[in-house]
């Protein structure tokens, strides 16, 4: 989707704060784990398509659980205190060479420039989302970071971005959510902030229309905040 098709759904007025979905937004670490899963169920003679793992973007396992679904194809009972450690580092070894998503860098200079301030909200635990902002080198740059084991239920129950626009001490207008799954843009509906979806290779199919904006990449979306009017 090109710029000016995304502007035709509202004309997006420049935010003072920014609230940042981790997996798939910042770092492309949706379809290492979605291959994970495929892996594990190659081994048993299964397949795992996108769509039936859709619910899970966006909302970790909580809402559909793949592991209990390979189960009641195999009619077999796993181990996960076994399988569980050996998917996550098969996947964390995908991941080891992985940095941030292209212009998520510029964007958060770019934010930096601008005194936006910027959370990250998402539904995964926080040993995985701080431990990668902190390999990044970025964890600093955040002004809060909010997560599934703080407590929070996951999206779409709007907790974590209500958490993160506390944080912010903004009203919910003045804020913008940046969510790639249907998962998220349902929580930023449900919460009632600004949604820009910015999908990828995992979402692309994706019910994204809930979102008051669309951008195909970061740096398109750093083009449209660009050119954004500032708040008067």
């Amino acid at each position: 989707m090109g710029t000016s098709q995304a502007r035709r759904e509202t004309m997006m007025i420049r935010p003072r704060g920014i609230i940042f979905d981790f997996d798939g937004v910042l770092v492309d670490t949706e379809v290492a784990i979605y291959n994970s899963w495929v892996e594990l169920y190659a081994r048993e003679g299964q397949t795992l398509s996108i769509a039936t793992y859709s619910p899970c973007l966006g909302a970790g396992y909580s809402h559909w659980d793949p592991g209990a679904h390979l189960e009641k194809l195999t009619g077999k009972t796993f181990d996960w205190t076994v399988e569980t450690p050996a998917r996550q580092a098969r996947l964390e070894a995908d991941l080891e060479r992985s940095g941030l998503m292209p212009g998520a860098a510029e964007l958060m200079d770019w934010c930096d420039a601008q005194d936006i301030a910027m959370t990250v909200a998402s539904s995964s635990s926080r040993r995985w989302v701080a431990g990668w902002l902190e390999k990044l080198g970025i964890y600093h740059r955040f002004a809060g970071v909010f997560c599934r084991t703080d407590g929070y239920a996951v999206k779409p129950n709007p907790a974590l971005f209500f958490a993160a626009q506390a944080c912010l001490q903004l009203p919910a207008q003045e804020c913008l959510i940046i969510e790639d799954s249907e998962n998220g843009t349902i929580a930023a509906q449900n919460a009632a902030i600004p949604c820009c979806a910015v999908p990828n290779r995992m979402t692309a199919a994706a019910n994204l229309s809930r979102a008051a904006y669309r951008a195909s990449s970061l740096p398109e979306l750093l083009h449209m905040l660009q050119a954004a009017p500032a708040r008067g």
